[in-house]
């Protein structure tokens, strides 16, 4: 399993680690604020793009193939920026980086589920969602460190040589896991799958999750700042959330294999927790921020292992790639649309009402399903 979890590390320390640093130690290449916009999404793009095609081809040709193909093509494109350290090579390289990750990515998480029973499923995921958050908490602090000792290139360099070592390990150490015969499946039967609540409820919660993290860690400064706070202080902030999110997941999952936690009662807590978290971030002062950055970790780190969990649960095994893939892409919607929401509420208003709107969007599912569940309230719906 450690392989995979270094792979989830290496696709979080990858996107992280340059993104954070791209702006202020790379001027001959990004020229303009529209210039980073734009090497900032192609990672993302690629990903959204292509998670569940590579997912699919997960589930056609075996994911351990594919997992080895995303990491070298991972180390290959790394390696593009180093040999040519030029600002146009940049993006051929951000773009391919993007790519590989939507390879390796998906079969990572394929092969979590395939190679454990579904009773250590939940700590499974929790470990590699933990691992996935330490290189989101270190691609920002270890990359400046890097870029300021030797420039972009030296961090090229050094995910370069991750990409290869990562991708070695895993050919030594992941079985192979043959893919399982299955069934024609046409555009309908795909789309009534993707339909499903089985494969909806987990996706939108996993979705959100997202949202609120990315969110998080891009608007928490600003209210540090607002707060008297200094650079220190509201990066420690946003390491109090990454921090958070790491440690809860593998709690999270080992109580769901235990029995001690549902995965729909754990994800409908976590995705209050979160609604709290946001909540807390509008109070004024430093106690709102870290309060708010505490919370928001804690319950997105309670639904992830839980949301993976659930989806592998559900879906056959002969599908997991695609339905990885799916998911994964419903992700990364939600990172992007979290800050997006939270970022047009705040230009009509204020920074406080964009937390709102989305601590609303989160609460409102598990408040009506609570609702709904009351002694003596009435279930909608046939059956």
């Amino acid at each position: 399993m450690r392989p995979l979890y270094a792979a989830g590390f290496t696709t979080a320390f990858g996107a992280h680690g340059i993104a954070a640093n791209l702006g202020g130690f790379s001027e001959d290449a990004v020229t303009s604020l529209l210039v980073l916009g734009g090497l900032l999404a192609l990672y993302d793009g690629a990903e959204v793009v292509l998670k569940p095609v590579f997912g699919a081809l997960a589930d056609r040709v075996g994911a351990r193939p594919v997992l080895l193909g995303g990491l070298v093509a991972f180390a290959a494109a790394s390696a593009l920026y180093v040999v040519a350290d030029r600002p146009g090579w940049l993006w051929a390289a951000r773009f391919g980086q993007g790519a590989a990750a939507s390879a390796f990515s998906p079969s990572a998480s394929a092969l979590v589920a395939r190679l454990n029973p579904a009773a250590k499923r939940g700590r499974a995921f929790g470990s590699y969602g933990f691992y996935k958050s330490i290189g989101y908490t270190l691609g920002p602090l270890l990359g400046g460190v890097l870029v300021w000792a030797g420039g972009l290139r030296l961090l090229f360099a050094v995910l370069t040589v991750l990409g290869a070592a990562v991708a070695v390990w895993a050919a030594r150490a992941v079985p192979v896991v043959p893919p399982l015969p299955k069934s024609r499946q046409t555009v309908l039967d795909l789309a009534r799958r993707l339909a499903d609540p089985g494969f909806l409820a987990p996706t939108a919660a996993l979705a959100a999750a997202t949202a609120a993290l990315s969110a998080g860690v891009g608007f928490l400064p600003v209210s540090g700042r607002a707060a008297g706070l200094g650079t220190a202080a509201t990066g420690a902030a946003v390491s109090v959330l990454a921090a958070c999110a790491a440690l809860v997941q593998p709690r999270a999952g080992r109580a769901l294999d235990e029995g001690r936690l549902t995965a729909r009662s754990g994800i409908a807590a976590g995705l209050l927790v979160t609604a709290v978290g946001l909540a807390c971030a509008m109070l004024p002062g430093p106690a709102g921020v870290l309060t708010g950055a505490a919370l928001i970790g804690a319950g997105t780190g309670l639904i992830t292992p839980l949301g993976f969990a659930a989806l592998a649960a559900g879906t056959p095994a002969e599908r997991l790639g695609q339905t990885m893939g799916a998911a994964e892409l419903g992700r990364e919607l939600g990172d992007a649309g979290g800050p997006l929401l939270v970022a047009g509420a705040a230009t009509l208003t204020t920074l406080t009402h964009g937390y709102a709107a989305l601590a609303v969007l989160l609460a409102a599912p598990p408040l009506i399903g609570l609702l709904r569940r009351r002694p003596g309230g009435r279930e909608t719906g046939g059956g």
